[in-house]
């Protein structure tokens, strides 16, 4: 339906000619932002029904599980339920810290929080297909869950900044109480620590979607309007030039170029299918878009507040390594 709707507007009312870059940029426009709206709006609201019987206590309860390794693989798991913004996460990191969980733990969660998440699953499997967007989740768990464990296992702890019980920000806006921020930052991550039950479930799922479509709407626009852009206009010879199948060093060039760049799932996701249309492979691509999402270097100056510097350089560096293995690795496999 969606595509249908594309092509009436851009090559019957419109009448422009299907060859024409305009043509391209606008049809992929028109096609994808309204596809994103539907899906997004509809897997959020699944999402934030079964996120209420998961209250922030219980959730921490669980993480701090005897085997450290079980409670990476559960940290990063639960990452995928955190909206895709590492400072909204970041009062929740404390929070975690402060009743004991251990910071490798922590770290597993922090790597996943920003790169998986429900977004990140119904924006590939919309745009991609349901391989890519597994291929993506299942990737992004494991740098998470072995960032988390290496780290963990190299006692850092003593490169932690003093940490305060309820910050008052987290750098860009957001405010306390892990988690509730303006919407700028994103929307609010965890339910109430009382128990939900009935159509407050359903209510409590509504306000959500809401806030997180509030919050993210232009970012799609933004982000879809820059994939249109690299589809109709940017040359394939550009993008293969620097970061194409021929260059061994294209995975390490891409990530390089992710980490200046801060965008959330929904502003990357369409940037990195307009150039993997282009030629890029796609161990590359999803490479990129890991930098984005979860290597900036915003997120890197909000977490020198909660981190000395040797832990946040091991810290990057780990995922870093992690991220480019992943690329190469991919570009192996597909």
């Amino acid at each position: 339906m969606f595509k249908y709707l594309a092509d009436l507007i851009t090559y019957q009312l419109l009448n422009l000619p299907k060859e024409s870059h305009l043509a391209e940029s606008l049809n992929f426009f028109l096609y994808d932002v309204p596809k994103i709206y539907v899906l997004l709006v509809s897997v959020v609201f699944v999402v934030s029904v079964l996120r209420t019987f998961l209250p922030p206590e219980k959730i921490r309860q669980i993480l701090s599980h005897k085997m450290e390794f079980v409670g990476n693989i559960l940290a990063s798991c639960f990452g995928i339920f955190i909206p895709f913004c590492t400072c909204s996460a970041i009062p929740l990191f404390i929070g975690m810290l402060e009743s004991g969980v251990p910071l490798g733990v922590t770290m597993s969660f922090l790597v996943a929080s920003p790169m998986i998440n429900e977004i990140a699953l119904v924006l590939l499997w919309g745009l991609f297909g349901w391989k890519v967007a597994v291929t993506y989740i299942v990737s992004g768990l494991v740098i998470a869950t072995l960032s988390g464990f290496i780290i963990g296992r190299l006692k850092m702890e003593k490169y932690l900044e003093t940490l305060v019980a309820k910050p008052k920000t987290c750098g860009c806006g957001c405010k306390d109480e892990y988690g509730d921020q303006q919407s700028s930052c994103g929307p609010k991550p965890a339910v109430s620590s009382l128990p939900l039950a009935g159509g407050a479930r359903f209510q409590y799922a509504y306000e959500y979607t809401l806030e997180v479509f509030k919050s993210i709407w232009l970012y799609i626009i933004l982000g879809v309007g820059v994939g249109a852009l690299i589809h109709g206009y940017v040359p394939v010879e550009l993008v293969t030039k620097y970061a194409g199948p021929g260059n061994p060093f294209a995975v390490i060039i891409a990530v390089l170029l992710g980490i200046p760049i801060y965008a959330n799932c929904a502003g990357a996701i369409p940037v990195v299918q307009a150039i993997l249309e282009k030629g890029l492979p796609l161990g590359t691509s999803l490479a990129f878009m890991m930098a984005v999402t979860g290597l900036s270097l915003p997120e890197f100056l909000i977490l020198r507040k909660v981190m000395k510097l040797r832990l946040l350089l091991t810290f990057f560096g780990i995922v870093g390594l992690g991220i480019i293995i992943t690329g190469y690795l991919f570009n192996v496999l597909f």
